[in-house]
């Protein structure tokens, strides 16, 4: 019922903004701020619009502006948080001239309905996991690349990911953009999907012929395929019966995912495979944000920052408390040096997966992998 009503009010907004058109172009109006009296100044060649000072002056002379953001994430769980903190930095940063009415939990829709309402701008700005983008980013596949995080610590990903001298930050940014996409901001800290299973998977060899459910995902199921094991996609309701009856042996999920589903009650091992990165994005319509005065694009991206650094530590506690959970239900955890993740990378599938991956996405995994190793 929730998403109905939600979804009722986006037609409602979507209705009210053709009504108010004179034209019957289908192209969206992504800015809702009909004041025209103040306009940003235009950018020129070399100038980033949002490369300003602000404080609580640079708002008084500005019409305001009313954001809507959206997540799918799941309740109280890290785009949520995320999200909902952004709306209410940039509130306090702008001194409420700049608001957001925000929809956490799906009450958009899952995440192609969210991406879709940013395109067509019902949404302006929307939280969710990378993998999903794929369809509308192609280049997002890059973070399909296996274990490329797994060696590094929080800090040195978010400069790989954020940073605006970050050669990788500013690649993927123009592919962002080129999909009318604008990048604010990843939120991470080095945790991972990690896997569950019945048998103790301390070797390489003990990947061999696993049963494991996997998303649905070609990149993810060939990397499971190169260790030799056997991924089976299935629909999330089914896992916790699959394991339970031994239909399939293992499963991958973040740790918190794994707590929250008991699967300490069916299975005996946590792995620390860490195999692909637990990673949120902040992104908006490309084409409102041009259309912000410079100061909101400055305040916007400055609240996308201090969120991001607002909810980090959230994660490492949420993925310690977790695994916490797991082993006081007795399952054991098993952890790997470097020398794992080495021969993992080293096997011909899995390099045959980077290059193909690399290719499809222009050449960002190669980027990717030169910004970590700085």
């Amino acid at each position: 019922m929730k998403k109905f009503v939600a979804l009722a009010m986006a037609a409602a907004m979507a209705m009210s903004m053709v009504a108010c058109s004179n034209t019957s172009t289908t192209t969206p109006n992504n800015n809702t701020n009909t004041n025209t009296e103040t306009k940003a100044p235009e950018k020129t060649d070399g100038e980033d619009k949002a490369d300003v000072e602000i404080d609580a002056s640079s708002f008084a002379e500005l019409a305001p502006v009313e954001l809507k953001g959206a997540d799918s994430a799941g309740k109280d769980s890290a785009g949520q948080l995320l999200g909902e903190a952004i709306a209410k930095n940039v509130e306090e940063i702008t001194g409420g001239k700049m608001t957001v009415t925000y929809f956490p939990n799906s009450e958009m829709g899952g995440d192609n309905d969210i991406q879709q309402g940013m395109i067509d701008g019902l949404l302006d700005y929307i939280v969710l996991q990378t993998a999903p983008s794929v369809s509308f980013v192609p280049e997002a596949a890059v973070f399909d690349l296996p274990m490329v995080f797994a060696k590094y610590d929080g800090d040195k990903i978010d400069e790989a990911l954020n940073s605006e001298d970050s050669e990788f930050h500013k690649a993927i940014s123009e592919k962002y953009a080129d999909h009318n996409y604008k990048l604010l901001g990843y939120l991470q800290n080095a945790t991972y999907r990690l896997t569950t299973s019945n048998v103790k998977l301390d070797t390489l060899a003990a990947f061999k012929d696993l049963q494991i459910r996997t998303m649905e995902n070609k990149n993810h199921m060939a990397f499971w395929t190169a260790l030799g094991a056997n991924p089976t996609p299935l629909a999330w309701p089914e896992v916790y019966i699959s394991l339970q009856n031994n239909t399939i042996a293992a499963q991958e999920n973040a740790a918190d995912t794994c707590a929250s589903a008991n699967f300490q009650e069916v299975q005996k091992y946590l792995n620390f495979t860490n195999h692909i990165l637990y990673l949120n994005q902040v992104v908006m319509n490309n084409e409102k944000f041009e259309s912000l005065d410079p100061a909101y694009q400055q305040a916007l991206l400055e609240a996308v920052q201090k969120s991001i650094d607002e909810v980090r530590p959230e994660l490492e506690k949420l993925d310690k408390d977790s695994k916490d959970k797991l082993a006081a239900g007795g399952m054991e955890m098993v952890e790997y040096d470097d020398s794992f993740y080495d021969e993992v990378l080293n096997l011909d599938g899995v390099k045959e997966l980077y290059a193909d991956i690399d290719t499809a996405v222009d050449g960002l995994g190669t980027i990717l992998q030169n910004e970590l190793a700085k």
